[in-house]
């Protein structure tokens, strides 16, 4: 899963042209410095966001939960799409499926960033602001066949957050910055940790195992991950230049980190945060093991590519540590079986609708566990509509 551009790559440095100095080493340190430090800021906040309920009218919305099945077939659909990636890219212009790739992530991007920025903003509406309340549904059929498709509650807070996004979306779309990219791979990387449930451990050792595999085998078993990487643009990586010391804002010699490496043992984290939750012990040490072995598999990623000046697949290290970290402690402090048997969605997700709002959560790791018990007090209302294929 790394090469250059991909989204799921691991991090790297773009191949420099004959005319580009070598970045100096100030560079290189505050490049990869800055990239790690933005992979744990969607994984930490997505984990807090993801064991709440919302505080809005939405709050009845449920993230989707990944089963053990869906688990097992991930890595299969995955390896289809980028072969079938790789054949449209042979086949057809790169400017026009890059266009339409364009098109379609500038409105996911909007969408991801409006939502993930919206509880921030709440904060800076004064209190007399004319907040407004929207909805938008959708329906199908009539009498008793009526059925919901789409039923969406927003107001006039969230249309303001919708507009403020979208400048960030026409910053992206016209100039492709790398400012710009980085907003939407942050807000993509924090919705996917926050909206992804793993129901159980075992399914999350499925995912991280699958994908392990599919990470090496087409980074460094055949040419169709680099082919499609140099190929595809769009905000699916975080990138950071080793030059900016240099050229200020307008840099372009990059070092990048994709966001499948965030988002795929970011959700394994936010797991361990909720079954810490589960144990009812007040502290949050799998949460914390599995935070510091992501540190510490990014920061071997980093160290391994610098030695070898070779793009490296960031799961090779990743998946080993945030498996391997808080296994250990289980089996230190005898509680594999527990870790192993703890049903997420049974205990805080009784219902699996797909989501289409995005939850928010405040305070501490340490509060958490009391503002549990409230939340599993929250109503909740199931939406009819058809699933979604991973």
């Amino acid at each position: 899963m790394a090469e250059a551009q991909n989204g799921s790559a691991g991090p790297q440095a773009v191949p420099a042209a004959s005319a580009r100095p070598p970045a100096t080493p100030e560079g290189i340190a505050l490049a990869y410095g800055s990239l790690v430090l933005m992979a744990l800021l969607p994984i930490f906040f997505g984990a807090l966001r993801s064991v709440s309920c919302a505080k809005s009218k939405n709050s009845s919305e449920m993230p989707e939960t990944i089963t053990s099945r869906d688990a097992a077939r991930f890595p299969i659909v995955a390896s289809c799409t980028l072969l079938g990636l790789y054949l449209f890219f042979k086949i057809f212009s790169q400017e026009y499926i890059n266009l339409l790739l364009s098109m379609y992530f500038f409105v996911l991007g909007i969408l991801a960033l409006s939502h993930t920025i919206s509880p921030m903003m709440n904060r800076f509406f004064p209190a007399n602001f004319p907040n407004k309340q929207y909805q938008l549904l959708f329906t199908q059929g009539s009498g008793e066949s009526k059925e919901e498709i789409v039923n969406y509650e927003f107001d006039t807070k969230d249309l303001v957050c919708l507009a403020l996004s979208s400048v960030v979306g026409v910053w992206y779309l016209l100039r492709k910055h790398w400012i710009a990219n980085n907003l939407f791979g942050l807000a993509f990387s924090l919705n996917g940790v926050e909206l992804l449930h793993l129901n159980n451990v075992s399914t999350g050792c499925i995912l991280l195992g699958g994908l392990f595999i599919y990470d090496v085998f087409w980074v460094f078993g055949t040419n169709v991950m680099v082919t499609v990487a140099k190929s595809f643009e769009a905000p699916i990586k975080l990138v950071f230049p080793q030059d900016l010391l240099e050229k200020g804002l307008e840099a372009d010699n990059f070092a990048m980190l994709g966001l499948g490496d965030i988002v795929i043992p970011g959700i394994f984290i936010a797991l361990l945060l909720r079954f810490d939750i589960s144990l009812k012990k007040n502290t949050h040490t799998y949460f914390y093991t599995s935070f510091v072995a992501y540190i510490f598999g990014l920061g071997l990623t980093i160290f391994i590519m610098h030695i070898f000046k070779h793009a490296q697949p960031a799961l090779l290290y990743l998946v080993p540590a945030c498996i391997g970290f808080p296994l250990l402690v289980a089996l230190a402090k005898g509680e594999v079986t527990e870790m192993f048997s703890y049903e997420s969605s049974a205990e805080i997700l009784p219902h699996t609708p797909r989501l289409t709002h995005f939850p928010t959560v405040s305070g501490s790791p340490a509060s958490l566990a009391d503002s549990m018990q409230q939340n599993l007090s929250c109503p909740r209302r199931r939406r009819q509509q058809s699933p979604s294929a991973m």
